[in-house]
């Protein structure tokens, strides 16, 4: 089974064309229309879509570990750091998560790239 993807707004458009060129089903908060929504919204957005929010967006973390401690189930979040993980590195490795991972192993998690 493969993971189906939801892109934070703050995520490089890059990121996202890639991705979507090696045939990673990816859908950004943009083309949802969720563009300026909090941090909770988007990640029950994505938990409803059951996809994996990707974010790059530090304080999405804070969230994400907020419903990790009060067991708050949620579809799962990677993140990158902007300046510490490149836009080609992202791609990379979001394409072997997307291609391998099984959404349940991913389910309640935040991953950290690179892997």
């Amino acid at each position: 089974m493969t993971v189906a993807l939801y892109m934070d707004e703050h995520v490089h458009r890059a990121i996202t064309t890639s991705l979507r060129l090696r045939g990673v089903d990816v859908l950004t908060a943009q083309d949802d229309g969720r563009r300026h929504v909090p941090d909770h919204v988007l990640l029950d957005r994505a938990t409803e879509l059951q996809r994996i929010l990707f974010s790059q967006d530090e304080d999405l973390l804070a969230e994400a570990n907020r419903r990790q401690r009060e067991r708050i189930p949620f579809a799962g979040v990677v993140y990158a750091h902007q300046l510490r993980v490149s836009i080609g590195a992202c791609v990379r490795e979001l394409e072997v998560i997307a291609k391998v991972a099984n959404p349940q192993d991913l389910a309640e998690r935040v991953e950290y790239l690179p892997l």
